[in-house]
């Protein structure tokens, strides 16, 4: 028979269980070592550091206090393997467990850490993180490549999403170690056959599961950062859990926080596109429909209208006014005609009035010399000169005597 529970059926208030688990904790478990890798180190304006303790499986909060933090001397950055001495502790605000460190030491005298910002910086430099060498993923793909273990739970997570969404696209797996000295050489080879594939796919995922930073070390080697920024072949990695942060993330063209994600990313819902056509089909429908409702209404309107039963109408007003402003002008033009005829008269009066020939009329003559000139005095001619005299009907020859 299994024992009794000591507290069965007894009523506690938040405060007194929460109180129980923080003696039971710190009784047991003072001074103790834990080992992990530093994840989320935030330092509070009080000096105090908190941080996470984690490995491939579980998380463990953890609290410095600034006046250890200050004699341990220790520079901690996120991502380091250590090993922390302290007491797990309860803290009552937040209901929540935790290590008080008391002192903290790397495990490793090299520094992961420090290789990662050291290669970071490296490549950043030389341009393999910049914006413009981002290539977009594409919307639809047909073909996805995948290059991770064959047998890890990447490929499960991806095949899964995969078959769910968009059970017709294919599939291709460049299988390669994703942990170990050999894994890096194989995930750059997997990346480069991968580009050299005909047809070649239209995007890569290229990744692994959760890990610690020595399990996922391999996505921080040059050669997987120089084969991603070499493909051809738009990249989207997808290495551990959402908190992970590797080189390969920095030079893909996107990253996604687990496989899953990835696979979620790089293809459309089958069903909500289907839904999107469908809703957008109806759209058009009704706006067509409206449409040729509103045309329909402005038709009847026409035929039913008094000018479209009587299209005379449109032309008998203008027709009557054109005769109007016809008979104005045949008027003006009369009276212009007339105007100009009693001014054309009165001036050939005028100028019969002025005529010399009109005076030839009344008796008169001009007398000319052979040269045509004028002559009005006896001295402008001499004896038996030839002068020329007309008169009202004709012109007179004459001899000076």
């Amino acid at each position: 028979m299994e024992p009794e529970a000591p507290f069965r059926g007894q009523v506690f208030t938040v405060t007194a269980i929460t109180l129980a688990i923080k003696q039971m904790m710190e009784g047991v478990f003072r001074g103790v070592f834990v080992e992990g890798e530093v994840g989320q180190l935030r330092e509070a304006a009080s000096g105090h550091l908190y941080f996470n303790l984690k490995d491939r499986d579980a998380l463990l909060a953890a609290v410095m206090f600034k006046w250890d933090a200050r004699k341990n001397g220790l520079d901690l950055q996120e991502g380091m393997q250590v090993r922390v001495f302290g007491d797990l502790s309860c803290y009552a605000k937040q209901g929540k467990y935790q290590i008080v460190v008391k002192n903290v030491e790397a495990l490793h005298k090299g520094n992961l850490f420090l290789e990662f910002e050291k290669l970071k910086k490296k490549l950043e430099a030389e341009g393999l993180f910049a914006p413009e060498h981002k290539r977009p993923i594409p919307s639809f793909p047909q073909r996805i490549g995948v290059v991770t273990s064959p047998t890890g739970a990447a490929i499960r997570d991806i095949l899964s999403v995969l078959r769910r969404r968009s059970p017709n696209l294919e599939v291709v797996l460049a299988p390669a170690l994703v942990q170990g000295e050999e894994a890096a050489g194989q995930i750059a080879q997997a990346i480069a056959d991968l580009n050299r594939l005909k047809p070649a796919p239209d995007v890569l995922l290229v990744g692994r599961g959760g890990g610690s930073m020595e399990d996922l070390w391999a996505f921080n080697e040059e050669p997987v950062a120089r084969a991603i920024y070499d493909s051809k072949i738009p990249v989207i990695s997808c290495v551990g859990h959402e908190v992970d942060f590797t080189i390969a993330d920095f030079v893909a063209d996107l990253r996604a926080p687990t496989p899953s994600a990835a696979a979620e990313l790089v293809v459309q819902n089958a069903e909500g596109v289907s839904a999107h056509i469908a809703q957008l089909q109806k759209r058009l429908f009704q706006a067509v429909s409206l449409f040729y409702e509103r045309a329909k209404a402005r038709v009847e309107l026409a035929v039913n209208s008094r000018i479209f039963k009587y299209p005379e109408l449109l032309t008998q007003e203008k027709e009557q006014r054109v005769d109007e402003l016809t008979l104005k002008l045949e008027d003006a033009l009369e009276k212009q005609l007339s105007a100009a005829e009693s001014r054309l008269e009165l001036l050939s009066q005028k100028l019969a009035a002025l005529s010399p020939f009109a005076v030839l009329g009344r008796g008169y003559s001009i007398t000319r010399n052979a040269q045509g000139q004028i002559i009005s005095r006896v001295g402008q001619t001499k004896e038996k000169e030839m002068i020329y005299v007309q008169v009202k009907d004709g012109m007179i020859h004459a001899e000076v005597k």
